[in-house]
């Protein structure tokens, strides 16, 4: 066992924490933000400081505004394209015809040798 002189929960050299040893702290205010899921995020800003309009919910991901009644919407996603896609959208039909006929009229004349 340990000796019996020993202040449990504490480390040599460790002192009060408190108000003197850290100083003051900054005056703060706490800005109620509310997301279209109905969470109510609460963070504390400096008292100076410049106050966002937005601010991420911590719990869905969604933004967060400080009206209650009219939170701002979820931001729109756009699907997953896969590269045919972007391709068909930078050539036509007729386009792709014309590059799928050159390729087999190669493949053509390469299987003639």
């Amino acid at each position: 066992m340990a000796g019996g002189n020993a202040i449990r929960g504490t480390r040599v050299g460790a002192g009060p924490m408190g108000e003197s040893e850290r100083g003051e702290t900054a005056p703060r205010a706490r800005v109620g933000y509310h997301c279209s899921n109905g969470h109510l995020t609460a963070p504390s800003f400096a008292s100076d400081a410049d106050i966002p309009e937005l601010w991420d919910c911590p719990r869905c991901g969604l933004p967060a505004g400080r009206d209650t009644e009219n939170p701002p919407a979820a931001p729109r996603t756009e699907p997953y394209k896969t590269h045919l896609a972007y391709v068909k959208e930078r050539r036509s039909d007729a386009d792709g015809a014309a590059i799928l006929e050159e390729a087999l009229g190669r493949l053509r004349a390469a299987r003639e040798l």
